[in-house]
């Protein structure tokens, strides 16, 4: 009787050690992620521009025709417009370089407008993008008629145009959109660089966070290894278990 009571009791000691010993692993592994979080979210927060902007690589589109044209970006906001509307949480930014000396117009509307205004003119639609290695996938669009200027479309919800590098700042709202780069009195032959970027405040206050909540968890992966791994201790030789007192009653 005696033996089969200790045989349990240390099964059961062997099994809370080796328990406490596995939590304190999943601990570990999500301090590391909770680490890595918190890292990126800095590290990201610090590569913002001077306009706190996120901004992506720059990288060159380019096409023969008279525009380029992305497909149609839908934007669906799903309940969310109230979290985009406040503060700067929404606005996305593209910064237009065009190559050569040519003035440059870029702007976004809504798809179905684009549609209308490049209709029978000879534009390139940009169809797909690949991000590593960047490489963007085009579709060319016929048409012989040469569009009228683009800076003076009253469709755009936002344009910019001129010499050097232009820059567009817009808060997004649902539905269809896109977005078009030509040369400000429509000529043939369109090349420019483009970066895109987006406004994501809560950046800094993420990565301290995250960063908390690693150190919490790590100092509890800590303490759940520790006491998995120490050996129990062995009962004092004066210590008489239950049944060796009935036994020797």
């Amino acid at each position: 009787m005696t033996d089969n009571g200790t045989q349990n009791t240390r099964g059961r000691s062997a099994a809370a050690r080796v328990g406490l010993i596995v939590a304190g692993a999943l601990a570990g592994l999500l301090a590391l992620g909770a680490f890595a979080l918190g890292g990126a979210a800095l590290w990201a927060d610090d590569e913002k521009n001077d306009r706190g902007y996120l901004m992506t690589d720059n990288e060159r589109f380019a096409s023969g025709a008279r525009a380029l044209a992305t497909d149609n970006l839908d934007v669906d906001l799903s309940g969310a417009g109230w979290l985009v509307d406040s503060g700067d949480l929404g606005r996305v930014e593209l910064e237009v370089a065009p190559e050569g000396g040519k003035p440059v117009f870029a702007g976004i509307a809504r798809t179905e407008e684009v549609a209308t205004y490049l209709r029978g003119v000879g534009h390139t639609r940009v169809t797909d993008i690949d991000a590593f290695p960047f490489e963007a996938s085009y579709l060319a669009e016929p048409g012989s008629r040469r569009p009228a200027t683009p800076a003076e479309q009253s469709f755009w919800a936002v344009s910019s145009q001129g010499r050097g590098t232009q820059t567009l700042d817009w808060r997004v709202q649902d539905g269809d959109w896109s977005v078009v780069v030509m040369n400000a009195d429509g000529s043939r032959g369109v090349a420019a660089d483009v970066q895109a970027g987006a406004k994501l405040p809560f950046l800094d206050e993420l990565g301290v966070s995250a960063l908390g909540v690693g150190g919490v968890l790590l100092i509890g992966a800590i303490v759940l290894t520790v006491l998995g791994a120490r050996s129990p201790r062995r009962p004092s030789q004066g210590q008489v278990g239950t049944g060796d007192s009935i036994a020797a009653t």
